[in-house]
């Protein structure tokens, strides 16, 4: 029996030395992974952005709103809005000949559009006694959702 044993063990393989696994992630696992995150950012990316672009409209319409109420406050005490050759600068350092103004009628400078551009002041207006306009998003007239004109009324 003892001969079985041993004619038996001449053909086993020898034992194969024991892996240790260490706590790393396989090529395929991190490919699996980068798969999902490549899908959801697909998916939320473009809800995101186009939140920015509403919110930035928004901004448009509250800084118009501070300049349109400044213009009322500058009405208030000079009795005239600003002219076309004085124009918002009006708001912050007083004109020549202004002996009423009662300024600065805004805490900081006049702004410009969350696209970075100046406020279109027009005076006479076209639709009021004059017209505050940011040109949207593409800074052209005209134009639709984020690249529309924005005006004071």
């Amino acid at each position: 029996m003892n001969a079985n044993r041993l004619a038996g063990a001449a053909f086993q393989r020898p034992a194969a030395p024991a892996r240790h696994r260490c706590g790393g992630f396989t090529l395929l696992e991190l490919l699996v992974v980068m798969a999902i995150i490549g899908l959801l950012a697909g998916y939320v990316a473009p809800r995101y952005f186009s939140q920015i672009g509403k919110s930035e409209v928004k901004v448009a319409r509250a800084q118009l709103d501070a300049v349109d109420k400044a213009l009322e406050q500058y009405r208030l005490d000079v009795g005239q809005f600003p002219t076309q050759e004085q124009g918002l600068a009006a708001l912050m350092k007083k004109p020549a000949n202004q002996a009423r103004w009662d300024g600065p009628y805004l805490k900081k400078e006049v702004p410009t559009d969350p696209w970075g551009r100046a406020f279109i002041y027009k005076i006479p207006g076209e639709r009021s006694e004059y017209d505050l306009i940011s040109l949207g998003r593409d800074g052209a007239p005209g134009g639709t959702g984020e690249d529309a004109d924005l005006r004071n009324n």
